[in-house]
């Protein structure tokens, strides 16, 4: 599977480990209130 070339939410975040998934397919959220806000 090749790597998506948009970056999801992750990118903006310091985590080494949250970093690395930045380039998934899947548009991940960090853990916020407007990923909260998005899943209600």
């Amino acid at each position: 599977m090749s790597k998506s070339k948009h970056a999801n939410r992750l990118l903006q975040e310091k985590s080494p480990y949250l970093l690395q998934h930045a380039y998934n397919p899947v548009d991940w959220y960090p853990w916020s209130d407007e990923a909260f806000a998005k899943a209600q």
